[in-house]
């Protein structure tokens, strides 16, 4: 924990720089300039019931080019932090040595897999609801007077955190059984109340008033959750760099592969050399409560910073193989040693892609600002359909980075262009002359006074004189 406190200044400084891409433009944190309070900043709005979300958002909208995305960094480093402390007391509390505690705790603290989220703006929604699940925990196995009125409370918080924090409800007893804190017949019993309190929370959302959107995305289908079911195996257990081996125009396969065997040593200490431990009660719980975890997200959306949801669970394994050693510790505190070398120098390759990302972003909006010349109230964005390829968060499409014309908002601090309507058309030989034809159409129509054509990194504008 002495070391984790002396990188969090570090992450801190390395994460303040990163500017919002994609789905940050358009998620609930972003700059709010609405009152505080109104059903959307308490109740289901959009997409999710997230009112910590919103709040965030009414925060940064008091100054958004001094707090956006800044005091989303702050909120997230802070808690991913909080969420090592806590992870490190719960893996005391299980009762593991204080090698495995050390350990496992710094492994979550700087592994590659929590970069996704960690780096990311719109992420204190996933950083929290584990930092409330595992408190959930914690209070779980105290066993003390007003039990079943706190814990249920608590993960009522850590749902309203993220969607994913209700699967608590579940894991606490399963947890608890496989470490002894219970018997067989409590473990009953708690889960047939963990079911009701999801069966509250869902007549919650059905009762109360709601404005609920469906995106296409959250449906299930058979084939992505296959494509999820791989992501989730590779980045829960597998490190390595992920840019040199899965971003196209980045690859590297040697660099790629050579951080992927340095790491495997550790990987091999804590889950192929002790395998037999996989088939005993506290690992198989443990692996019930992490598929339980990551459940919502594998029938739905699977990326990198999904892994986030159940590290805390793979933590608990690597915990309990690492226990196992007792005295004969060297080899394994050399492949860690390793590992924790080779996870810096992915960690570092990841935040300069990141940081790339968001400039591109910063870099597209001002020159759509400066080619506009005067302010314009509305402007019209055709979009040259990209098939440039993404990595989550870290690599992203410079159209989803100029956020569909949000990051030129946010550019004149939110004062120009008030209104943004975007369309995409395919790529195709003469794709710049159908959307100069369509650009001028918008413009006759009077509807719009500019019209920006974006053309993968390229912007160009139109409007009348």
């Amino acid at each position: 924990m002495v070391i984790v406190i002396l990188l969090m200044p570090l992450l801190l400084c390395a994460a303040l720089p990163i500017l919002p891409t994609h789905d940050d433009w358009a998620s609930l944190t972003t700059p709010d300039f609405k009152p505080f309070f109104i059903k959307e900043h308490f109740l289901f709005y959009g997409y999710h019931w997230r009112p910590f979300d919103t709040w965030i958002g009414y925060i940064a909208g008091r100054n958004p080019q001094l707090l956006y995305p800044a005091f989303n960094h702050i909120c997230v480093v802070l808690g991913h932090t909080l969420c090592a402390w806590l992870l490190y007391r719960l893996l005391h509390v299980l009762g593991f040595n204080k090698l495995a505690c050390n350990i496992t705790t710094l492994f979550f603290f700087i592994a590659p897999t929590t970069m996704a989220t960690v780096l990311a703006v719109d992420s204190q929604n996933q950083v929290f609801a584990s930092v409330w699940g595992i408190v959930a925990f914690l209070y779980y196995i105290k066993n003390s007077k007003g039990k079943y009125i706190l814990w249920p409370i608590i993960i009522f918080i850590a749902t309203l955190s993220k969607e994913n924090g209700l699967m608590w409800a579940l894991i606490c007893p399963i947890l608890a059984y496989g470490f002894d804190y219970i018997d067989k017949k409590t473990l009953k019993k708690d889960i047939i109340i963990g079911i009701a309190i999801m069966i509250v929370y869902a007549l919650a959302i059905i009762l109360l008033p709601k404005n609920i959107i469906i995106h296409p995305e959250y449906v299930p289908e058979d084939a992505k959750i296959v494509k999820n079911i791989i992501k989730f195996l590779f980045t829960s257990f597998f490190t390595a760099d992920y840019i040199y081996l899965l971003h196209q125009p980045s690859r590297n396969l040697v660099l790629g592969g050579i951080t992927l065997l340095l790491t495997i040593p550790f990987l091999y200490y804590v889950f192929i050399k002790k395998m037999q431990l996989l088939v005993h009660r506290k690992a198989v719980c443990t692996i019930v409560c992490l598929l339980i975890a990551v459940g919502p997200h594998l029938i739905t959306i699977y990326s990198m910073m999904h892994t986030y949801a159940g590290l805390s669970l793979v933590c608990i394994l690597i915990a309990n193989a690492i226990d196992s050693y007792k005295n004969n510790t060297k080899g394994i505190i050399c492949a860690y040693t390793v590992f924790i070398l080779t996870a810096l120098a992915i960690d570092i390759h990841l935040w300069k892609a990141s940081y790339d990302s968001g400039l591109t972003g910063k870099t597209m909006a001002q020159e759509a600002i400066n080619k506009t010349g005067a302010p314009v109230k509305s402007a019209y964005i055709i979009i040259i359909e990209d098939d440039y390829p993404k990595l989550s968060s870290f690599c992203v499409i410079p159209n989803e980075a100029f956020g569909w014309g949000i990051a030129a908002q946010y550019e004149t601090n939110y004062k120009w262009p008030q209104e943004i309507q975007d369309t995409t058309i395919e790529r195709t030989a003469d794709a710049m002359k159908k959307a100069s034809l369509l650009g001028q159409q918008v413009l006759d129509s009077k509807k719009y006074e500019c019209v920006w054509i974006v053309d993968h990194k390229d912007i160009t504008v139109i409007r009348n004189k």
